[in-house]
């Protein structure tokens, strides 16, 4: 039956105009207020992510933080979360081993974005590829679990087999270079405004100032940096995942295993690190967040060089902890090598 509105009173009119009004507004509707659910496979791409994407995203990490994304097995409850995604952000490069098996186990039928596309892969050295074969063989083992290589990590399906590119000889951790995390920065951004056009103006907002202190934090860690004598600037840390750190801000990191944790270097290997120590007068040896200090612990024993502290590496600190975000575990970082090697700061 039709209302004759005009035959009310004046302030059930006023009433019943006011709540028509609230119910056609845009601001109120159900998907104007839900966020967008989104996927990164570990804490640092996480990180990212919630930065740019705000309130505007719910987001799910699956490795958290201090957790080792290269021996990770995912569990359903990740699947389940995976499969009600409608973006995954992976950092690519071979890094996340096991993630082809986890989309293919989540039935994921979202956008799979790969934050890493567009740097400069760093490829590795000889000797690091000769560390790289050694976690290899003890991977395949007899008893142990098998598994995925990191040929093709980072795609599914047909993307799978059209981009299997070996990485075997690429370093993943490219966000260990805070120009390369500006890439990541750009291809999660462009992402979600893809993914969610409604905000993707607040997108580009917190990108645009993310972006600025990227920037800042890298010319002043690249000053402070650059200000320590060359010969000191060298450090032993528990596995090779500084390279592009390396690079970036000219530091050489001596690892005692390779691309992941999942090896035991020999004893042969211990000696020629403790000799190389020795020899060149490496200055600090450096626990990392994710592995055993046992080993760099007898490497200071053996050498004097000093035990400069935890790095952070492949996991973010807890949140609420200085290096329990991107910036925070660059500046924890930077930090701790700064005074380690600075004999002006001892």
């Amino acid at each position: 039956m039709k209302i004759d509105t005009w035959s009310l009173p004046r302030k059930i009119r006023s009433a019943l105009a006011g709540a028509m009004l609230l119910v056609a507004s845009p601001f109120v509707h159900a998907a104007d207020s839900v966020p967008l659910d989104v996927v990164a496979s570990f804490s640092v791409l996480g990180d990212m992510v919630r930065v740019i994407g705000g309130d505007h995203v719910a987001l799910t990490t699956i490795v958290g933080p201090n957790g080792d994304a290269h021996t990770f097995e995912p569990t359903p409850k990740d699947a389940r979360a995976l499969s009600q995604a409608k973006v995954l952000f992976v950092n690519g490069l071979g890094f996340e081993s096991w993630m082809p098996r986890l989309v293919a186990a989540s039935g994921f039928k979202g956008q799979e974005v790969v934050a890493s596309k567009g740097v400069t892969p760093r490829e590795l050295t000889p000797a690091e590829q000769a560390l790289a074969a050694m976690e290899e063989k003890h991977e395949r083992a007899p008893g142990r679990h098998a598994h995925a290589s990191r040929a093709g990590a980072g795609s599914h399906g047909r993307d799978a087999q059209e981009n299997s590119t070996d990485h075997a000889h690429i370093d993943p951790h490219a966000w260990q270079s805070l120009s390369n995390g500006l890439i990541y920065v750009q291809n999660i951004t462009a992402a979600l405004a893809a993914a969610d056009p409604r905000h993707a103006d607040d997108y580009r907002e917190h990108a645009r100032m993310y972006m600025q202190q990227i920037k800042t934090l890298d010319a002043r860690i690249k000053q402070s940096l650059a200000a320590i004598p060359e010969a000191r600037r060298k450090v032993v840390t528990s596995h090779d995942a500084f390279g592009y750190f390396g690079q970036a801000y000219g530091v050489q990191f001596i690892s005692t295993v390779g691309i992941s944790n999942e090896a035991e270097p020999s004893a042969k290997e211990v000696a020629n690190i403790i000799r190389q120590v020795r020899r060149e007068h490496v200055p600090a040896v450096f626990i990392e967040n994710i592995s055993n200090a046992k080993l760099i612990r007898q490497i200071s024993r053996e050498t004097g060089a000093k035990v400069g502290g935890t790095l952070y590496s492949d996991a973010l600190a807890p949140p609420d902890q200085p290096a329990g975000t991107y910036l925070g575990m660059f500046e924890w970082n930077a930090g701790k090598l700064i005074y380690a090697l600075d004999t002006k700061k001892q």
